[in-house]
């Protein structure tokens, strides 16, 4: 949502919110320590809703006052920009990480994480869920990207999503009026997840927990875990990979594994990760995919598409690629 104000007292919202009772509230926060990138400046407000229902009321304030604002959840693909934000970052965490099994459905808030998502699901005996075990984040971000491994989305298990739109009302759709598709979703144009109902199916926990740690002992030995990262930054393309392969395979086919801008570098375990060793700004980052779109498109003819989202100083979100166009 782009700003309205660039003079906002925000003492005065402060205290409104806290009038409110919508949560947690931290002023001037630190960005970096809510993206696995550990890169960004300072949000003027953040804030944690301790409800559902406190997460409606703080949109219903924030629309009303047009006052700037995004959402967030682990901030496992989003790369901040070093100006910070100018606006009110809501985080969807520990307040809303519920989840309930009945039978072969789970109900789960948007503030939990991926892995205990799917340690839930072994738990309860269920199948489905194994490919994001190893999968940083919580399950708004998944449902809203229709986040997966192994080629798969959460998509194909949600029955119904249970969102806030744009002016703070609860609504809820069915999994048919969602818009999955390859790593996408309506969620991604002003509806913020707030809960989700998800179907498995029975199966053998010995195999559940069995293909859950082949998995993981693979996201150790092939992806950069030791320093921070967002993850996948490029989308599998499919007709790019009938042809050329993974994005990884790309980036290393044209000779950029393990290249350098600034503190930012292509991962030399993984090229489709990009890595912060240090200092990366994030200026590094969207310099760095750009040149990567760039130098394989030269050599291919594909143009690569992020998974990453870039967020501006003034609380827009959208693809890290086009950052230099919209901003």
């Amino acid at each position: 949502m782009p700003a309205e104000h660039t003079d906002l007292d925000w003492a005065s919202v402060t205290q409104a919110l806290l009038d409110l009772g919508i949560g947690k509230l931290y002023e001037n926060a630190d960005l970096r320590q809510c993206s696995r990138w550990r890169i960004g400046g300072r949000a003027s407000l953040l804030v944690e809703p301790s409800s559902i229902d406190a997460l409606a009321s703080l949109k219903q304030f924030l629309c009303a006052k047009q006052i700037p604002h995004l959402v967030i959840g682990d901030g496992a693909n989003l790369l901040f920009d070093d100006a910070g934000v100018e606006g009110v970052v809501i985080r969807l965490g520990k307040s809303l990480s519920g989840i309930r099994v009945d039978g072969d459905l789970l109900s789960v808030d948007a503030g939990v994480w991926v892995p205990r998502l799917a340690h839930a699901s072994l738990l309860a005996g269920l199948t489905g869920l194994e490919h994001i075990v190893g999968i940083p984040g919580t399950v708004g971000g998944l449902v809203c990207m229709n986040g997966g491994s192994q080629r798969r989305g959460i998509g194909d298990n949600v029955v119904d999503v249970t969102a806030v739109d744009g002016n703070g009302d609860v609504i809820r759709l069915d999994a048919s009026e969602c818009g999955f598709a390859y790593r996408t979703s309506r969620f991604q144009s002003g509806l913020t997840v707030a809960a989700c109902t998800l179907r498995l199916q029975p199966g053998d926990k010995k195999a559940i927990r069995r293909e859950m740690l082949e998995i993981l002992h693979s996201r150790r030995t092939r992806f950069p875990l030791k320093l921070p990262n967002c993850g996948s930054v490029f989308v599998s393309n499919p007709a790019m990979y009938d042809l050329v392969g993974p994005p990884g395979k790309a980036i290393e086919l044209v000779g950029l594994k393990g290249v350098r801008r600034g503190g930012a570098r292509v991962s030399p375990q993984h090229a489709n990760f990009i890595v912060n060793e240090g200092n990366a700004s994030s200026t590094d980052v969207l310099t760095l995919i750009a040149d990567i779109r760039s130098e394989v498109h030269k050599q291919t003819g594909y143009w690569m598409e992020s998974e990453v989202r870039y967020v501006a100083p003034n609380c827009s979100i959208f693809p890290a690629h086009c950052a230099k166009e919209m901003t």
